[in-house]
């Protein structure tokens, strides 16, 4: 997938990035709970957790949200250059960071550093560093 710069929306990432903190701390608020996605989803998948429905709709959200925003404006397109079979074994290895790491990207970086977490900004550094070394040594085999 590619970034289009002649077509980026900056307005519309700051009014997303304000959506997600503003769910992020209405959650925390108002039911005492982390916005991390793999929790919500790891509180839906196991059978033992009594309170499924805040976290369903949570979940239910992230889904229905791209189709609102699709009322107001078009979706950009979306090529998928990489086999399927492959975003698939990345999204097992991410799911596997995200038990490691007790959170996945949006736990750690959106509510953990908001809350001051020494463990949040190591978790933090850390995914920041390895994308930025990932773009680097794509960069190196184009």
């Amino acid at each position: 997938m590619n970034i289009d710069m002649a077509n980026f929306t900056p307005l519309a990432s700051f009014i997303g990035g304000l959506l997600i903190g503003g769910a992020a701390w209405v959650l925390i608020v108002f039911c005492g709970r982390i916005a991390g996605i793999s929790g919500i989803l790891g509180g839906v998948l196991n059978l033992k957790t009594p309170d499924k429905a805040w976290r369903l709709a949570f979940l239910a959200g992230i889904v229905l949200s791209p189709w609102l925003y699709r009322l107001v404006t078009p979706l950009p397109e979306i090529t998928l250059v990489t086999p399927w079979w492959l975003l698939i074994v990345a999204g097992l290895l991410v799911g596997i960071g995200t038990r490691y790491a007790s959170g996945c990207t949006s736990g750690h970086g959106v509510c953990g550093l908001s809350r001051l977490s020494r463990r949040s900004l190591a978790a933090t550094a850390t995914f920041m560093g390895v994308a930025f070394a990932t773009v680097w040594l794509t960069g190196l085999w184009r």
